[in-house]
C-alpha cells in the first residue's frame, strides 16, 4: 500500500507536522529524506531495508559515497543532500554555541565538538577560540595525525589565538578508536600548551577528548 493511503496520522510527514519530528521512528525519517519508495515498496519500506542493510542509521549517515551509493534507491544525488543536510546540523550547533557564553553551555558545546569530530578516521586537533566573556569566535581544525597521533605545534595555537584575538581556548581532539581516555602524551601536550598560551595572556579553560559517545574533560579531572 502507498504512504498516500495511509491513514493522515500514519503518514511520517503529517505525523511531523501534528507531533514533531521527535515522534518519528528513524524509518519515518529516513522515508522523509528519500521522499519516494521503489517499485513495490514504499519510502517507509525501503528505509526500513536500507537501516537493516547498513546496520542502523548511524552507520546510513557515515558511509561514504561508494558504500552509500550502492543502497537501493541511493545514488550521488541523494549522497550529495545527505552530506549537505548533515553540514547544516552542524552549522547550526555552532550558531547555537555562538549565541551564548561557550562555558554555561556545556551540553551545545560537548554536541558541536562531537559532532565535528567524532567519526573522523584519523586524529585531529582542533580549537575553539573564545573572547573574554567566553563567547564563540571560531572553531577550526589544526593539526592531522594518523590513529597513532597528532603532532601538535604550541607556536601555531598561539598564532591562531592571536589572528582571532581569543581570550581564552578550549581545545579539542578525537580518538578514531572510540575511547576517550586521555593519553599521557595528551596530558602533556596539554601542559604545553597552557603554559604557552600563559605567555600571551590567553587561558585555556579545557581540553576535551572525543571518544563515540563519549567525551572526557581534563578540566572536569583537575589535569588543567
Amino acid at each position: 500500500m502507498a504512504i498516500r493511503d495511509w491513514p493522515v496520522d500514519e503518514r511520517p510527514r503529517e505525523k511531523l507536522l501534528q507531533r514533531g519530528p521527535q515522534t518519528l521512528s528513524d524509518a519515518e525519517l529516513l522515508a522523509i529524506f528519500l521522499r519516494t519508495g521503489v517499485h513495490g515498496m514504499s519510502a517507509v519500506d525501503l528505509a526500513r531495508e536500507l537501516l537493516a542493510q547498513f546496520g542502523g542509521l548511524r552507520q546510513l549517515l557515515d558511509a561514504d559515497l561508494a558504500s552509500f551509493s550502492r543502497g537501493k534507491g541511493l545514488g550521488s544525488a541523494k549522497y550529495v543532500q545527505l552530506q549537505a543536510t548533515l553540514e547544516l546540523s552542524r552549522r547550526h550547533l555552532l550558531a547555537t554555541l555562538q549565541r551564548g557564553d561557550a562555558l554555561t553551555s556545556p551540553q551545545h558545546t560537548r554536541q558541536y565538538l562531537s559532532a565535528q569530530l567524532r567519526d573522523r578516521h584519523q586524529e585531529v586537533f582542533a580549537c575553539l577560540f573564545l573572547d573574554n566573556r567566553h563567547r564563540v569566535l571560531a572553531f577550526e581544525e589544526l593539526f592531522y595525525g594518523t590513529v597513532d597521533g597528532a603532532s601538535v605545534h604550541p607556536r601555531e595555537v598561539v598564532r591562531r589565538c592571536l589572528g582571532h584575538n581569543a581570550a581564552a581556548v578550549i581545545l579539542a581532539h578525537n580518538h578514531p578508536s572510540g575511547v576517550a581516555e586521555p593519553s599521557r602524551a595528551d596530558e602533556q601536550i596539554t601542559h604545553r600548551l597552557k603554559e604557552a598560551l600563559a605567555l600571551i595572556d590567553v587561558r585555556l579553560l579545557d581540553h576535551m577528548v572525543i571518544g563515540d559517545g563519549e567525551i572526557t574533560s581534563l578540566a572536569e579531572r583537575g589535569t588543567i
